[in-house]
């Protein structure tokens, strides 16, 4: 069983593990180092300790055959018959990965009345659809999901799931790969294959966005992870594309604890900020929730939509299901003006896929500059407003023209 402790009678109290722990877990007490729950057991602490007083005892890993498992599998994620853009996008993702591994890309295809989708995915990059197609499906719910999709993984063992990080999917995800005492790396920004080993290389952002770690999964299958939407590419479609459709044996259970009475859809996200092609965002330097007013004039002037950060969505100054970062929503649109955005690392995580990104700054210095392919320094007061007019009388002016 993993563990860690201090060995009271080699520590020294010299606090070269206080100052090694990036998560802050260490204290001394009484001239003893003390490890509090919060440790992770990463060890960062063990190769700082001069005087070997930390013990780190990591859990045993049973052999596991490999080699029985191949090919790279798609949660297909649906929702009343339809698709979810994420699924196109981890299929072209998946592609790209089997090109290097020589293996199928497959999609599993769970709903009610959604079998008409499966040679959409086909056409899309699937070699294989797994459909069930079941009332007990017809709504997502932990219990008859996670047991359906873990029941078709260890009956035709993939050696790589792609999920995609949605509100469904990152509940579906942890749970399926604890049935299957597999890892799981969340919210991947870019996956790869390491050559030399066949492993999955999954990289996502840590310590806050700021850095970048690349996990891996050598010693269990499948290698699981969750991907963002809007940070893969899907594949343009292919109507004359083949493959195969199979109905696998599985045995679709009804729920036992948890039932889904009914589904309001006008409580979802009343903001489409994924699919938007233009985004006006505010960030914390506009000064002040009544500049939003600019914000929000300049968004509707470019038909576009209003964005935030999360410093902004905590200040209360718009609602969350504008956050755009991190722990907000990942956008590509075709245009992104960033208004009054230092340009954190954690709010950069969510933009990295825009097209043109344009800044705008009172601070020379902020680091959206660097980002951006556009930048105005200046305060949202002055460069909003005059802004907002030009492109009104370029608007007024073409209106003109084509009245006439």
């Amino acid at each position: 069983m993993a563990g860690i402790s201090i060995a009271r009678e080699k520590c020294t109290g010299c606090e070269q593990c206080v100052n090694a722990c990036p998560f802050g877990q260490i204290s001394i007490v009484d001239d003893i180092a003390m490890i509090a729950e919060g440790c992770t057991l990463c060890g960062a602490c063990v190769e700082e300790c001069g005087a070997q007083a930390i013990v780190l005892q990591r859990a045993s890993v049973e052999a596991v055959d490999l080699a029985a498992n191949q090919g790279i599998w798609v949660f297909a994620e649906q929702m009343d018959g339809q698709v979810r853009q994420v699924a196109f996008e981890l299929l072209g993702e998946a592609r790209r990965l089997a090109t290097t591994l020589m293996v199928p890309v497959s999609a599993a295809l769970l709903g009610f009345g959604c079998e008409s989708a499966a040679q959409q995915l086909i056409a899309c990059g699937a070699d294989r659809v797994y459909v069930l197609d079941d009332p007990s499906l017809a709504h997502f719910n932990d219990e008859t999901h996670v047991d359906v999709l873990a029941q078709l993984i260890e009956q035709h063992k993939p050696e790589i799931v792609l999920i995609g990080a949605t509100t469904f999917g990152r509940s579906l995800a942890p749970r399926v790969a604890s049935r299957l005492d597999t890892g799981l790396t969340a919210d991947c920004t870019l996956l790869s294959i390491d050559r030399e080993t066949g492993n999955l290389l999954q990289t996502r952002p840590a310590f806050g966005g700021n850095l970048m770690a690349t996990i891996v999964c050598p010693n269990h299958r499948p290698q699981m992870a969750t991907v963002r939407p809007r940070v893969m590419k899907a594949l343009a479609p292919d109507p004359m594309r083949a493959g195969e459709i199979i109905h696998p044996a599985i045995s679709v259970t009804p729920p036992r604890s948890t039932h889904v009475l009914a589904v309001d859809k006008s409580l979802g996200d009343s903001v489409n900020l994924t699919d938007a092609e233009i985004i006006v965002a505010a960030g914390k330097g506009i000064g002040s929730q009544a500049n939003m007013a600019l914000v929000h004039e300049l968004a509707h002037v470019l038909c576009g939509i209003v964005g935030a950060t999360r410093a902004v969505v905590d200040a209360g100054w718009t609602s969350y299901d504008h956050q755009i970062g991190q722990t907000g929503k990942t956008v590509a649109p075709k245009l992104y003006i960033a208004c009054g955005i230092s340009g954190a690392v954690q709010h950069l995580a969510g933009i990295s896929s825009a097209e043109v990104i344009v800044a705008i700054n009172k601070d020379p210095d902020a680091p959206i500059f660097q980002s951006a392919h556009y930048g105005i320094v200046g305060s949202v007061e002055q460069v909003l407003p005059a802004l907002i007019a030009e492109l009104r009388g370029i608007t007024a002016k073409k209106t003109s023209i084509d009245s006439r």
